[in-house]
């Protein structure tokens, strides 16, 4: 079981403001803050996702649960209004398997993150 993931930032502020408007619609929302890093999560539960501001950079993939196709197009909607890159826009990915439909924006750090619903619909 995954307990968190941590993607390190070169602009802590800018990605604050980042993944709270491109998470917003998976139902996560910034949980805490400190010095040097935020956390997120969704609903009530604890953060899972955190970013932290660090020399050490380094490209990061996440896949975030979607509960539906819908919330995918708008994750990815959401994440390209907030300055995000396209590295793959919403759609079904065969290859993964028949329901896998997912979408991938770049952060400003080149983070890979990802939306998908396994989901028919």
């Amino acid at each position: 079981m995954l307990d968190h993931v941590t993607a390190n930032v070169g602009d802590l502020e800018q990605a604050k403001r980042f993944y709270a408007q491109a998470l917003a619609p998976l139902g996560y929302s910034m949980k805490m803050e400190f010095e040097g890093g935020a956390g997120f999560g969704a609903g009530e539960g604890m953060a899972d996702f955190w970013i932290g501001s660090s020399s050490e950079r380094g490209a990061t993939h996440v896949a975030f649960s979607a509960p539906d196709r819908a919330a995918v197009d708008t994750f990815y909607e959401a994440a390209m209004a907030a300055g995000g890159k396209d590295n793959g826009p919403p759609g079904l990915r065969p290859h993964y398997h028949e329901n896998f439909y997912a979408a991938y924006v770049h952060d400003s750090d080149g983070n890979n993150i990802e939306a998908v619903s396994h989901r028919p619909e």
